[in-house]
């Protein structure tokens, strides 16, 4: 290319949506203690946002990814037959 970059996209979406979910059997390779696997979860924010929130954390002495966690899990609560 001559000093043009191309833009490429981030990844490209599988046809099965099933596929992006890792099944509960799969064996762990989990860093994060007392957790059966993990899960990457992407979102656009805004800089704004992300400011708010890496203060937010800060202020209280943990990690982004700990406090966001804690939220989610809390405002999706498992329901009772929901696989673990």
């Amino acid at each position: 290319m001559t000093g043009r970059t191309r833009k490429r996209g981030f990844a490209s979406r599988p046809g099965n949506p099933d596929s992006w979910i890792k099944a509960a059997g799969t064996p762990s390779t989990s860093k994060v203690a007392g957790e059966a696997f993990t899960a990457r979860l992407t979102i656009d924010i805004t800089p704004e946002l992300r400011g708010r929130i890496k203060v937010a954390a800060f202020r209280r002495g943990i990690t982004v990814a700990d406090m966001l966690r804690d939220l989610l899990a809390r405002e999706f609560p498992s329901t009772e037959g929901d696989p673990i």
